[in-house]
């Protein structure tokens, strides 16, 4: 039928309009550069066929040339002949040049953000295929969103910094994305053979869901991932606002969907996978960081234990924000000033063996609860020292105990404080 041509590659818009069986439609002068053709219905309004028309990639400068359309859109009416399409007729002649049908890119949104706390992978390189797609990429730092290629497998290989080739990698991986979907992708774990307990094995965990601003523009959505190998499973509440339980069941390299939250500030409690323990709190200032329809994702990184992880970096909650960049570390505010004075609590000797002393002043008459746990957040130790006030020593024994690291929670009224113990023999 009659139709209308548009250029959609270089955005050129409509290059022929009105255009009917026997008509020529004059020449185009076009700079040489490639071209797609998209034969639209007489309107202009609904796409029939797109073609590519690569003239730089053919070498065609300063050539003139004839584009036909041949053959036809319904050969089994038409004695099973040629199908339609659009060729090209060169001066010099010969065979005529078929266009390729021009089949769009497919593409996905990708951030990849480095939570691998082994030292080995400190900074790391990031190949896709035979490209560098990413060079020097350090621990708690992200990318922004970049497009990736869809709808075809291809290999992720992670190598040292300064690497010249994917070949004999730390680790690699083969991978399909969903055209026009958006990722999230983690890297996390132990690349090294020993020195880290427990040694979750070094992978890149997958987000298939992601966003690169909030739903609403008045909120801020965070995707929470547990990225820290040593720590157990944990309920997560916020009590700043007391929105209560927000997350639980949160297990090493889980992660528990966006949450669409208004931009406020916020503060985290970690609790035992129970919801009774506080173990660390954390500041979530969403509001004061000014970030107000964006979208990030947060990440438990680091060690609880780093003595017993290479002396690796510590136990922390971090965001990455869809900019990139360096990750955005939550100050731990886990702290009972409000009752205990907590520059005067001090926990000694600490390595400890037998006995570790507990000191500290009281602001105002409370019950104190001090708790032992062990890094699987079992309770071991529990120390009810009823209704007090002004400057309190209490000594607990802990020499029955394993060795190993271990959480130490003073429970005062409704609030708690933990600190870091480590047994040794």
């Amino acid at each position: 039928p009659t139709v209308t041509v548009f250029e959609t590659a270089v955005g050129a818009g409509e290059i022929i309009s009105d255009f009917s069986y026997g008509d020529f439609a004059g020449y185009l002068e076009l700079p040489t550069l490639d071209f797609v053709l998209e034969v639209r219905d007489e309107t202009g309004t609904v796409t029939v066929a797109a073609y590519a028309a690569p003239l730089a990639t053919l070498g065609l400068e300063g050539a003139a040339l004839s584009v036909i359309a041949s053959g036809f859109l319904n050969p089994a009416n038409n004695s099973n002949g040629e199908a339609f399409g659009l060729f090209v007729a060169l001066p010099s002649g010969g065979d005529l040049i078929a266009l390729p049908v021009y089949e769009p890119q497919q593409t996905a949104r990708v951030q990849v953000i480095h939570n691998s706390a082994d030292a080995a992978a400190a900074v790391v390189d990031v190949w896709l295929d035979d490209t560098k797609l990413i060079e020097n990429f350090a621990f708690r730092t992200a990318t922004p969103f970049i497009d990736a290629p869809a709808g075809v497998e291809f290999t992720i290989a992670i190598q040292g910094p300064g690497s010249t080739s994917p070949e004999n990698p730390i680790w690699s991986q083969n991978y399909t994305l969903a055209d026009g979907e958006t990722y999230v992708l983690v890297a996390n774990g132990i690349v090294s053979a020993s020195g880290y307990e427990p040694s979750q094995p070094f992978d890149i965990y997958v987000y298939g869901m992601g966003r690169e601003s909030a739903l609403q523009s008045g909120n801020t959505d965070v995707l929470a991932f547990h990225g820290s190998t040593d720590a157990p499973t944990v309920t997560v509440y916020e009590v700043g606002v007391g929105a209560g339980e927000i997350i639980n069941d949160f297990s090493y390299g889980d992660f528990a969907g966006y949450l669409e939250l208004p931009t406020a500030n916020f503060s985290l409690q970690i609790r035992d996978e129970s919801g009774v323990t506080a173990v660390a709190t954390f500041a979530a200032p969403l509001e004061t960081l000014g970030l107000q329809g964006q979208a990030l994702t947060l990440v438990a990184s680091g060690f609880l234990n780093p003595a017993g992880n290479s002396n690796g970096a510590s136990f922390g909650l971090f965001a990455a924000l869809a900019a990139g960049g360096n990750l955005v570390e939550l100050t731990n505010t886990s702290s009972i000033d409000d009752i205990v004075e907590v520059s005067s609590l001090s926990i000694y000797p600490n390595p400890v063996t037998s006995f570790v002393n507990v000191n500290f002043n009281l602001k105002q008459t409370t019950e104190v609860e001090i708790e032992l746990f062990n890094l699987l957040g079992s309770k071991m130790i529990s120390d009810n020292l009823n209704s007090l006030s002004g400057s309190q020593q209490h000594r607990l024994d802990v020499s029955s105990l394993p060795e190993g690291l271990y959480i130490m929670v003073i429970n005062a009224g409704d609030e708690a404080v933990s600190r870091k113990i480590q047994i040794v023999r």
